[in-house]
């Protein structure tokens, strides 16, 4: 059997905002015995959609969609051998990832009632203007996009991990390094290893490489596989399909499905099952994902990202992680640097911080004073950059810093040797980023230019 699409643009879909912008991003499949009713969907259709295809048999459609994706079908519901709605039946036992809206001249209740219990989406009746149908898919497809964006927000909510929402800051050289390489890779699809300790910012960089690719406008899904049951993981990742004798067929889209478009990370993944690093080699060699008693696959165009702060090596060595997954994610690795090592990084991670947390709080930011920064910078940060948030956070509430971090106890040997440290890094970094020029760097420090001049010959910088 020859299945051939009516149409498939390549060029940008015609703009229509009384329809709203989704209708431009939707790819329809449409289900019609008649030539001539395809042909009219086809040409309202072509023009504004993302990618609009044809079936003129339930046979023909079933084989589109084992090949591609569409966020909405538009089937008619009298034809021969079959009608749309038994049809829709059979494909959501096999697997339907798509918004239905059935076309009919019959409005009788009885097909109205089998048509919902179908899963259909809209109803359009026959004869029908060109607006009508235009309406009806970019109605499905908002709300489709809309129950994806609430999926998402509810589960990111529920992870606990907005305070992850930051950016990557500081200009030390293993920042400034790794933010290279970022720029190098943000275009491209290769997945991503972020290796460190806990508390490096690996899931803050996973972010930033998606805002600067290409998938910046699309979801950017993140999953701690250590935070899931080993029972039910597969079901969050995959999705799954039940078939209920009493309740009917239930079908629960998986993250991979819901991200489609954007950034998958993965945290901790040293933490998935046997059973699911398999499950993902697969998506990840094929980019195609089956979910849970699917008998149908789904096109992927995803993104990975992954992280661990454990030895992978090792992991594999030991028999808990498998190697061929491990040399599958292991591209492109970039390992975070331990806050002791870029500790020339402190003030501006301070003062990110504690802007933003007392905003967030409504409370007064605290001073952060000379005697501060010293102390800070002569801590070791065993917990990185998260125990430096959670630091500044708790002194917010309390509403000061706690007796080792505050100016009063320190040391005037370690305060002299510290600060001229701490000042050292913070005006190199800023006339580092004014590209030398030393009066832009007195403008933003409040200094005077002989002030920079005379520390610069002093330095000997």
């Amino acid at each position: 059997m020859t299945v051939k699409p009516l149409i498939k643009r390549t060029e940008p879909a015609e703009t229509g905002a009384e329809f709203g912008a989704g209708l431009a991003l939707s790819s329809v499949l449409i289900v019609d015995d008649e030539a001539g009713m395809r042909n009219f969907l086809t040409k309202i259709l072509g023009p504004r959609c993302l990618r609009v295809e044809a079936a003129g048999s339930v046979e023909e459609a079933s084989t589109l969609l084992d090949q591609n994706h569409f966020d909405i079908v538009i089937l008619d519901n009298i034809m021969p051998r079959k009608t749309g709605l038994d049809w829709l039946k059979e494909q959501r036992k096999l697997g339907f990832f798509a918004d239905a809206i059935l076309i009919t001249a019959f409005a009788d209740l009885e097909t109205a009632i089998a048509a919902l219990r179908a899963g259909v989406a809209d109803f359009v009746l026959k004869p029908f203007r060109s607006n009508q149908i235009l309406n009806a898919v970019a109605r499905c497809f908002d709300r489709q996009e809309l129950r994806r964006e609430n999926y998402l927000l509810k589960y990111e909510l529920a992870s606990e991990k907005l305070c992850a929402h930051g950016r990557l800051l500081g200009r030390s050289e293993e920042i400034t390094s790794i933010r290279n390489t970022l720029e190098r890779i943000a275009p491209l699809p290769t997945s991503v290893l972020f290796t460190g300790a806990s508390g490096t910012g690996k899931e803050v960089v996973a972010r930033t490489l998606h805002s600067m690719s290409e998938r910046a406008e699309h979801p950017f899904v993140p999953v701690n596989c250590a935070a899931i049951s080993p029972e039910t993981i597969a079901n969050e990742l995959f999705g799954y399909i039940r078939h209920d004798p009493a309740e009917g067929d239930i079908q629960q889209d998986g993250l991979l499905f819901h991200a489609r478009g954007g950034t998958l990370f993965l945290d901790e993944i040293v933490e998935l099952p046997p059973k699911v690093q398999s499950m993902l080699l697969r998506v990840i060699e094929e980019m195609r994902i089956r979910p849970i008693g699917s008998l149908r696959e789904v096109p992927l165009n995803l993104r990975f990202m992954f992280a661990t702060n454990a030895n992978l090596e090792k992991a594999v060595e030991e028999g808990h992680f498998r190697a061929d997954l491990y040399h599958r994610i292991n591209v492109i690795n970039i390992e975070m640097p331990r806050l002791i090592e870029r500790k020339g990084d402190l003030l501006e991670l301070s003062n990110m911080f504690m802007k933003r947390i007392s905003e967030e709080l409504g409370v007064q930011p605290l001073p952060l004073t000379e005697g501060v920064l010293v102390k800070l910078s002569s801590y070791d940060w065993p917990g990185n950059v998260r125990e430096l948030r959670n630091l500044i956070e708790r002194s917010l509430i309390v509403g000061e810093f706690p007796p080792e971090f505050s100016e009063e106890t320190q040391s005037d040997e370690l305060a002299v040797d510290s600060l001229a440290a701490v000042e050292r890094r913070h005006i190199l970094n800023v006339l580092k980023d004014c590209n030398g020029n030393r009066a832009e760097a007195a403008r933003r420090l409040g200094v005077s230019r002989k002030t920079i001049d005379r520390k610069c010959t002093m330095w000997d910088a």
